[in-house]
């Protein structure tokens, strides 16, 4: 009798699981379907935008991987080196995060020589510049103000610019002459060069006298310390990729420079940092080239595979996404996407970063599609005589990843 009722327990227990995973199977299959048929009607409407007659003259990179599924999703010509144009600075970004953190400083740092002898500093000023792009007014009258508050009326010495942050290089590596592009100084007032002519002006407003002496040289190593103001990276990099400030993008290519602890470091010590996670990555550096920070540069070829690959990272490393994706421009809301995606799916689903130059249009970022997958994505266009014409290919793309 015993033996029978444990029979019937065991036929009864596997019908229960059996009505328990049932069902459960049949809804995962179901949804594996449903995905399927997404990803089908997905490929099919961006193999019709492909078919345009606009890739009759011009050339076309996309590359679009599905964080979410892990797996790659579609892609055109996604190898080809390409002018990314200031989607590079989405390497620059993610590379800074990665190599600097979140909580990296850009910093302005005053010292003096000397002594305070009958309100007179007998000695020189150093500020070390350390290429903050936010440097202001309030900033720098923060320094005239603490060196009132040293019991100071005039400087009998020289007020120095200690620009050993960076190389003497004022503009990026194939730069064009008409870009109108700030000068990259290490020591800045509201983004321009003119740092000294200012501090001087803001001394004597504050009643501190000087003969106005004004040159460059590295701090000593046994000066005073007297003050600093310093920005959070996150201050730099909403403006670098919101409104896509070049000059905000080579301060954070710089402070990856400045990282190997060399006088005046150069462009190349950046690119090296870049080099090394395109490594990290998978991915063969020499096959790329890099020029600048910005992406300013005519001399610098990414392909779309590639920042998609960036963006990947980005997406599996937290501490770096919590910072990139504020930053980026949202669709049909701010910075330099707020006019384009201003209704449809797209609009407030795509978080990315633009880019232009001659005949070159670019966006790259992720896409919320509308079954909840996070989607990374690439679109370069090359060899456009008018601009918006790709911009309008990229949107019409943004659309069908975002339904």
């Amino acid at each position: 009798m015993k033996q029978h009722v444990n029979r019937y327990l065991f036929r009864l227990f596997g019908m229960l699981v059996l009505l328990a995973v049932c069902p459960l199977s049949a809804v995962a299959a179901d949804k594996e379907t449903e995905e399927q048929e997404w990803r089908d009607e997905l490929c099919q409407e961006l193999d019709r935008l492909c078919a345009s007659p606009l890739f009759e003259t011009t050339q076309l990179g996309l590359c679009v991987y599905d964080l979410t599924a892990d797996t790659m999703l579609y892609s055109v010509n996604a190898r080809q080196r390409m002018r990314p144009a200031s989607t590079m600075k989405l390497l620059t970004s993610i590379t800074a995060l990665s190599v600097l953190g979140g909580s990296h400083t850009f910093q302005t740092t005053l010292y003096h020589t000397g002594a305070v002898n009958n309100r007179v500093l007998q000695g020189d000023l150093y500020v070390v510049g350390g290429f903050d792009p936010r440097f202001g007014k309030d900033d720098l009258y923060a320094f005239a103000e603490e060196i009132k508050l040293m019991g100071v009326d005039s400087i009998a010495g020289t007020l120095y610019a200690d620009v050993s942050f960076k190389d003497t290089l004022r503009w990026g590596e194939g730069w064009c002459w008409d870009d109108e592009a700030e000068r990259l100084t290490p020591l800045l007032y509201q983004g321009k060069d003119c740092f000294m002519e200012q501090f001087v002006r803001a001394l004597g407003e504050q009643g501190i006298a000087s003969a106005g002496v004004t040159g460059q040289a590295v701090c000593p190593d046994d000066a005073f310390y007297i003050t600093k103001r310093a920005h959070a990276i996150d201050q730099i990099l909403m403006p670098m990729m919101k409104e896509s400030d070049n000059l905000y993008a080579e301060s954070m290519f710089y402070q990856l420079a400045a990282q190997t602890g060399v006088p005046y470091a150069s462009a190349r010590q950046a690119v090296n940092y870049i080099r090394t996670l395109i490594r990290e990555l998978g991915y063969d550096a020499d096959l790329y080239r890099i020029a600048d920070g910005s992406g300013l540069s005519l001399y610098t070829y990414l392909s779309p595979e590639l920042e998609v690959a960036f963006l990947r990272y980005a997406y599996q490393h937290n501490p770096i996404f919590t910072h990139l994706y504020p930053s980026l421009p949202i669709a049909g809301r701010d910075g330099t996407l707020k006019s384009r995606m201003k209704r449809g799916k797209a609009y407030k689903n795509v978080r990315a970063k633009t880019g232009s130059v001659s005949a070159v249009a670019s966006l790259a970022g992720y896409a919320q599609a509308s079954n909840d997958h996070m989607l990374a994505f690439c679109i370069i266009n090359q060899g456009l005589v008018k601009l918006k014409s790709g911009r309008d290919f990229q949107d019409a793309v943004c659309e069908v990843l975002c339904r």
